[in-house]
């Protein structure tokens, strides 16, 4: 497929986002490549240290979001069809969980499997070998691999986080968060085999333990997120912190229009993209069109690129799940309730 030809659904994407989303498949390929020669110098190396066999466990996690963001682009470019009235975009919050529930389980599970090794005592050897002649402890070659390892992830994680908030991408932003901060794992494991080094064995779980941490803290936030945007929550940042901006915007641009008394919005995050429903309360005895409808709608729609699928109802007053709606135990109380 031509790269020129890239959507999201019925979204035809600007030449930024293009160059945008060029960028990222570029980065994520790169990420790939990346891992696949950590985890092959993590494994040369790693001999029976439970720290090293967790950072190679966290790399190998590491390749589960740039390939969940590959195939969801892919699988995002195709058009809405009858079968799938809202288009794929959801594509992006299921590989958002998968990544996040692998996060979580392994993570989970090198808590335990370390917290075992320290509780019954496992001293892991680190055996010597020859070079030019000397005797060289194994440990010092891992130690330089995780610390050369430490500034590339932090690099490529910059670099994501900037195109993820363009295209806004929970997949990608989710992927760049994790790579920023795997400073921490390889320091953390260069730190575990040096105590070892020093006769601390129980340097080695610890360290261990700690990235096991690190792992689950990621995949729980990761999760609560991904579960959030799938369960129609209200649209909100990338970070997922804050309800998203468009949402008021939307909702000022419909106030905006001459006939419209009040306007209320009900925005869910598709993935790149925003269902929008706006309600509108017209003036009394304003008249209505399907063409003034779709003019309204098409001025939303031109607002934003992520607000693709945009659909108007007129009500005589706003449903309670937007700014300024009424509960429904108090429609019959005075105001708008009254009608």
């Amino acid at each position: 497929m031509n790269q020129t030809d890239r959507r999201f659904g019925h979204t035809e994407l600007s030449p930024e986002l293009q160059r945008s989303l060029r960028r990222a498949m570029r980065l994520q390929w790169i990420t790939i490549g990346y891992l696949a020669v950590t985890v092959s110098l993590i494994a040369l190396v790693m001999g029976s240290s439970q720290a090293m066999k967790a950072a190679w466990i966290e790399d190998m996690l590491s390749f589960v979001p740039p390939i969940a963001f590959l195939v969801a682009v892919t699988v995002v470019n195709r058009r809405p069809t009858l079968q799938r009235p809202y288009g794929n975009h959801r594509a992006v919050g299921v590989g958002h969980l998968v990544a996040a529930v692998a996060l979580l389980v392994m993570g989970s599970y090198l808590i335990i499997d370390s917290a075992m090794g320290l509780i019954q005592g496992e001293h892991p050897p680190i055996g010597t070998f020859h070079l030019f002649g000397q005797t060289v402890w194994q440990g010092w070659f891992m130690i330089a691999l995780m610390l050369l390892l430490i500034p590339v992830p932090v690099f490529l994680g910059r670099l994501k986080m900037q195109v993820a908030t363009e295209l806004h991408n929970k997949v990608l932003y989710a992927d760049a968060d994790m790579l920023k901060a795997d400073w921490r794992t390889s320091l953390g494991t260069a730190i575990g085999v040096a105590g070892l080094g020093l006769g601390w064995w129980w340097f080695d779980a610890a360290a261990a333990i700690f990235i096991g941490l690190s792992i689950v803290k990621d995949g729980v936030s990761n999760v609560r997120t991904a579960i959030t945007d799938l369960a129609d929550a209200r649209a909100r940042t990338i970070t997922g912190e804050d309800p998203h901006p468009l949402v008021e915007k939307a909702e000022a641009y419909a106030r905006s229009v001459d006939w419209v008394e009040d306007a209320g919005a009900r925005v869910r995050d598709e993935g790149h993209v925003f269902h929008t429903e706006i309600f509108v309360v017209p003036h009394e005895g304003a008249a209505q069109s399907p063409a003034r409808l779709r003019e309204l709608a098409e001025g939303i729609v031109d607002l934003d690129w992520k607000l693709e699928d945009v659909v108007v109802a007129l009500v005589e007053e706003l449903p309670a799940e937007v700014h300024g709606g009424v509960e429904r135990d108090k429609q019959s109380e005075g105001g708008r309730a009254s009608r």
